[in-house]
């Protein structure tokens, strides 16, 4: 039996589709089981900056996020303590005074563009996977969250792809592709990585697949 929580790293340029590996992740595992950390969560607090330098804000960058509080919370839940998880606004570009309690969990899922960016941060994870997905079905899907979820415009979101998430990809997201322990083509599609990683996980906890509702499957 894994003695303390198993933290899952999964990287990947914007719009690779990390969330959905995320998911299908949780669908394999009892709900009760996983925690899940979004790197976007612990972006810095900007509430001491107005809106108009808020936007200037380079969010592709590793220094837009609190990484020491990351690494707090994930040792945390390493000890398996409760931590308050940071909620940011991408609204109003600052962090909102609110936070989630989120509980220790058999396995704790971080997801984000950078994650493997950071040597503190790869040291504390088991599994480390980067999500591969080709720019233009990134770009797509980034173009359809920004303008659905964050109230952006399509010409905002063009701007600031082809001005700073593209150099940032190239220049930070890209090069950490070289750590991944897994890497997956085309996220949550590519089933047979799904299911090789989900038997990872699995197999690092001990626990048979059969009580996870996992029914193996064979040759049809």
């Amino acid at each position: 039996m894994h003695s303390r929580p198993l933290i899952i790293g999964l990287a990947g340029g914007t719009g690779s589709g990390k969330t959905s590996v995320t998911r299908a992740i949780l669908n394999a595992l009892p709900p009760e089981s996983v925690a899940v950390l979004e790197h976007d969560s612990y972006y810095k607090d900007q509430s001491n900056l107005s809106p108009q330098e808020r936007l200037k804000t380079n969010y592709d960058h590793p220094f837009a996020f609190d990484t020491p509080l990351l690494i707090e919370h994930l040792e945390k839940l390493q000890r398996g303590e409760t931590i308050e998880k940071p909620i940011y606004s991408f609204v109003h570009h600052t962090r909102l005074p609110e936070t989630q309690l989120v509980p220790s969990r058999p396995v704790v899922i971080l997801e984000g563009i950078l994650i493997l960016e950071d040597e503190r941060i790869r040291d504390l994870l088991d599994i480390k996977v980067y999500v591969d997905t080709d720019a233009d079905v990134r770009i797509i899907r980034r173009i359809v969250r920004d303008i659905r979820e964050r109230g952006r415009t399509l010409e905002s979101v063009v701007d600031q792809y082809l001005n700073v998430v593209r150099p940032m990809h190239l220049r930070f997201v890209e090069p950490t592709k070289r750590y991944a322990d897994i890497i997956i083509p085309e996220g949550a599609e590519n089933a047979v990585a799904i299911d090789i990683l989900v038997s990872k996980i699995l197999h690092l906890l001990n626990t048979e697949a059969e009580p996870f509702g996992i029914v193996p499957s064979g040759p049809e």
